[in-house]
C-alpha cells in the first residue's frame, strides 16, 4: 500500500468519506489499490462545498463505476469521488434528456426510448453518463458530441457551471474537462422514434455484442482505440476499415496471456481478468501488445482504457532498504 503514514485532514461533508479505501472491488476488472480518500458527496451542493474546502495540493480523480479503468497496484494518492443516489436523477421534456452523471448509459437510453426518444447508441455503452461525456463515448456511428446540449460540472475549486460543447471541444474519446472537475449532469437533444422500434433496436444490439465480446468476463471494453485515421475523429481521412482487433489479430495476440491478464479469444482487443490478475499484469500485456503491433504493423495503438495511480512498491527493495 503506497500511502502517506499520516494523512492530511479533511474538510467534513455530509457524505461518506473514506480514507485508504481499496478500490478494485470498484472496477470491473477487479484490481488495483487504495486510494487515500475515496469522498461519496450526498448531492451537488455537498461536493461544491467540499471542493471549496478541500486544499490546493490535494489531487482530485472522478471515478464513475470503473467500467474504464486500471487503478495500478500502488494505489492513489487522490481523493477519487465517486457519484451515488444524489446525482442518479434522469427528467425528460419535449426532446431534452437531462441524466444526472451517475445514472448508468443504458438506463438513459431505455427512458429515452420509453418516451420516443433515440438515445439507443447508449445502450450497449458501459458506464455512467459522466463518463460518457467525458470521453464523448460512441458506438454504431453516434457519439455523445452528436446529442450534446450543455453539461454541469463542479469545479476543483467548488464552483458549480454549465459547459457547452465550445468548452468541451469533444474528438474521439476525448473532450478538454480541466483536472479535477467533476460532470454532475448532462442535457441531450434526441431524434424521435417509435418506442416499439428503439426498444427492438436496442435489444438487437445487445444480441450483437453478446455474440462477439466477452461479456460474461471481467474485462474494461474495448482496450485500445481504433487506428486514427480510421474512425469518427473528426478528421478528413476518417474511415471505418481498420479495427484494432485486425491489428492485435494480425500480430498473432488473440489469447495472448500474462499471468492472469489475457486478451480474449472472443474479442482481441478486449483485456480480461482470467481471475487473479494484478493492475500490472493487465497493464503489461496490454504494453507487450502495442509493443508486437507496432513492430508488426507499425501502428502505435493508443490506450482506450484509463489507467491511474501508482505500481506496487518493490518488495526486495523496500526489504533491502530496511535492512540497511
Amino acid at each position: 500500500m503506497v500511502l502517506p503514514l499520516t494523512l492530511p485532514e479533511m474538510p467534513r461533508p455530509r457524505g461518506r468519506l473514506t480514507p485508504e479505501r481499496p478500490l478494485a472491488d470498484l472496477t470491473w476488472l477487479r484490481v488495483g489499490g487504495p486510494a487515500q480518500y475515496l469522498f461519496q458527496p450526498a448531492d451537488p451542493a455537498d461536493l461544491a462545498q467540499f471542493l471549496r474546502a478541500l486544499p490546493e495540493d490535494m489531487p482530485v480523480f472522478p471515478m464513475g463505476v470503473g467500467s474504464n479503468l486500471i487503478v495500478r497496484d500502488g494505489g492513489l494518492r487522490a481523493v477519487v469521488i465517486r457519484l451515488g443516489r444524489g446525482f442518479g436523477d434522469i427528467t425528460i421534456e419535449a426532446d431534452r434528456v437531462t441524466a444526472g452523471a451517475a445514472v448508468l448509459d443504458a438506463h438513459v437510453a431505455r427512458r429515452a426510448a420509453d418516451q420516443g426518444l433515440d438515445l439507443t447508441f447508449l445502450r450497449t455503452i458501459p458506464g455512467a453518463i459522466g463518463g460518457a461525456v467525458r470521453m464523448n463515448a460512441g458506438c454504431y456511428g453516434s457519439y455523445i458530441a452528436d446529442v450534446f446540449i450543455s453539461a454541469q460540472a463542479v469545479t476543483r475549486s467548488g464552483e458549480i457551471v454549465t459547459l457547452g460543447a465550445d468548452e468541451l471541444k469533444f474528438r474521439y474519446r476525448e473532450t478538454d474537462l480541466p483536472e479535477g472537475w467533476v460532470i454532475i449532469s448532462a442535457t441531450f437533444a434526441a431524434p424521435r422514434g417509435a418506442p416499439e422500434a428503439l426498444h427492438a433496436r436496442m435489444e438487437a444490439q445487445i444480441a450483437k455484442r453478446d455474440a462477439s465480446q466477452p461479456t460474461r468476463e471481467r474485462s474494461a471494453g474495448s482496450t485500445f482505440r481504433n487506428p486514427a485515421g480510421h474512425s469518427s475523429t473528426g478528421r478528413a481521412d476518417d474511415r471505418h476499415d481498420l479495427k484494432a482487433w485486425k491489428v492485435i489479430d494480425d500480430a498473432g495476440l488473440r489469447g495472448a496471456r500474462r499471468g492472469g491478464a489475457q486478451m480474449s479469444e472472443k474479442h482481441s482487443n478486449f483485456l480480461i481478468n482470467t481471475g487473479g490478475a494484478t493492475a500490472a499484469d493487465l497493464e503489461g500485456l496490454g504494453e507487450e501488445v502495442r509493443k508486437k503491433v507496432f513492430q508488426t504493423s507499425g501502428i502505435e495503438l493508443i490506450w482506450e482504457i484509463m489507467r491511474v495511480g501508482e505500481p506496487a512498491p518493490d518488495v526486495s527493495t523496500s526489504r533491502n532498504t530496511q535492512d540497511d
